[in-house]
């Protein structure tokens, strides 16, 4: 299969601890060590080459923190799309549908949560099984057309420690 579109995969950093802090637990942010590992993360890819024309990401606050993390430190800046697919216990159906809106774009990166994002790569793999995504951890899967037609190629899957040390 050509290069031609890349999804990358990516679960939201480190976050606040849940508590009484954070009764609601859409609105936890990411906690400081999750912020500075992300930052590393984002240059590690900047240095790579990665390029994402948009990034679609879960509504809730550490999804989206993240995502204005990696928004920050890639070229050109890819605008972010908050879609309720993303959020956690949401349906692969919708996911797809999400990708509807950014048909054609070569690169584009969904931020979202454990273990739905494990279970949206297992989907768009072909696999049975969902890939297990630490904290801040990427993966590319190549794919036909965006949205996929059939099952893609798993490029790379790097946990944030590798990204971070990325020069």
């Amino acid at each position: 299969m050509p290069d031609n579109y890349s999804l990358y995969l990516v679960r939201h950093a480190a976050a606040a601890k849940r508590g009484d802090a954070w009764p609601d637990d859409d609105l936890r942010p990411l906690s400081r060590s999750g912020i500075e590992d992300f930052t590393a993360v984002a240059r590690g890819l900047a240095a790579l080459g990665v390029r994402i024309d948009t990034i679609l990401t879960s509504p809730l606050t550490r999804a989206r923190q993240t995502a204005e993390i990696l928004a920050r430190r890639l070229e050109g800046a890819p605008p972010i799309v908050e879609v309720q697919a993303l959020a956690p216990n949401e349906a692969y159906e919708d996911v797809r549908a999400a990708l509807e809106g950014v048909a054609g774009q070569r690169g584009v990166a969904l931020v979202g949560h454990e273990p739905c994002i494990g279970l949206i790569s297992a989907r768009l793999l072909g696999l049975r099984h969902p890939l297990e995504f630490a904290k801040g951890a990427v993966c590319r899967i190549d794919v036909d057309t965006i949205p996929p037609a059939a099952p893609g190629d798993l490029r790379w899957f790097a946990p944030p420690k590798l990204l971070g040390r990325m020069k």
